[in-house]
């Protein structure tokens, strides 16, 4: 995994130096998230790494696949991935792609985990209360986990913020075996 974050880095970076140039962050947010899905595909997997398969048709497969989502721009860099036999790790790119954007827009998508529904006043006071905190623009996307008894976890980043009755109990029972 570290590996693959390493190889994935400069790629990600000279997406994101070209799709800042083209001012088209979310259209090259977009066509590497469908490479990257196709790529992701066991069958695609498969024939990508099969010795047979030259690379014009393994780059043409990709690009095919996913039509008019990629732009002139997109299937060069899938192309030349291919080349470099550095498709596997589009995957990654993506991710790093992604988190590059949100870091220059100032955005970040936060989960929150209650273990009731939570209505919208609710859901917008903490995005307001979160963004204000990490000066970025917070998105919630809210789930539901029971087992959490009540209250509730925000993870936004590596920022860990639990609030549920089960983190109580678990710090409680820490606090008390010392």
């Amino acid at each position: 995994m570290a590996q693959e974050t390493t190889v994935a880095r400069p790629y990600a970076e000279a997406a994101f130096q070209l799709a800042q140039a083209s001012g088209a962050l979310a259209g090259w947010s977009d066509g590497l998230a469908m490479a990257a899905a196709v790529v992701a595909d066991d069958r695609v997997a498969a024939l990508l790494g099969h010795p047979r398969v030259d690379d014009e048709r393994k780059a043409g497969l990709i690009i095919d696949v996913c039509g008019e989502a990629l732009d002139d721009q997109q299937r060069n860099f899938v192309r030349l991935l291919v080349q470099r036999d550095r498709i596997g790790v589009l995957p990654e790119i993506s991710h790093q792609y992604d988190r590059l954007r949100a870091e220059h827009e100032k955005t970040l998508s936060a989960q929150l985990i209650t273990a009731q529904p939570v209505d919208d006043a609710v859901r917008s006071r903490l995005e307001a209360s979160l963004s204000k905190r990490l000066e970025r623009v917070v998105s919630l996307d809210t789930q539901l986990d029971e087992s959490l008894i009540g209250g509730a976890v925000i993870r936004a980043g590596d920022l860990v913020i639990d609030g549920s009755v089960r983190g109580r109990l678990n710090r409680l029972t820490s606090a008390l075996s010392r």
